[in-house]
């Protein structure tokens, strides 16, 4: 019954970060979703409801960089890895989405290494 409990009030978070948050051309949103194994993140352009750059540790050219690394430190990498495609595509400013997660941990480790990379947050 618990597990259930931190489901809902993590998706109360979502829904009140969500409410001030909005992906646009120039700043595009930057949602991260935690599995327990994995991470996962995304730019998207909320206004024309399109992707713009995804990474995870399941990416291809990631997964083999990140095997053997524990979870902070992966998720440190995918935030440098999205922060370089990013500044390939021309984007410096984002928002960021934390989807309801506390800043802490692999979100905080994420961030950190989306900041190291030269995006604006």
């Amino acid at each position: 019954m618990i597990s259930k409990k931190k489901l809902s009030m993590r998706q109360i978070r979502q829904i009140r970060v969500r409410k001030r948050l909005k992906g646009s051309p120039e700043r595009p949103r930057l949602a991260v979703f935690r599995s327990n194994s994995h991470i996962y993140v995304q730019v998207i352009d909320d206004t024309e409801g399109r992707t713009l750059a995804a990474v995870s540790t399941l990416s291809p050219g990631l997964r083999d960089e990140v095997k053997g690394l524990k979870k902070k430190e992966q998720a440190r990498k995918v935030g440098l890895k999205i922060a370089e495609i990013c500044k390939s595509k021309n984007i410096d400013k984002v928002a960021f989405d934390r989807a309801g997660y506390l800043y802490h941990g692999r979100v905080a480790a994420l961030a950190e290494g989306a900041r190291e990379g030269g995006l604006n947050f």
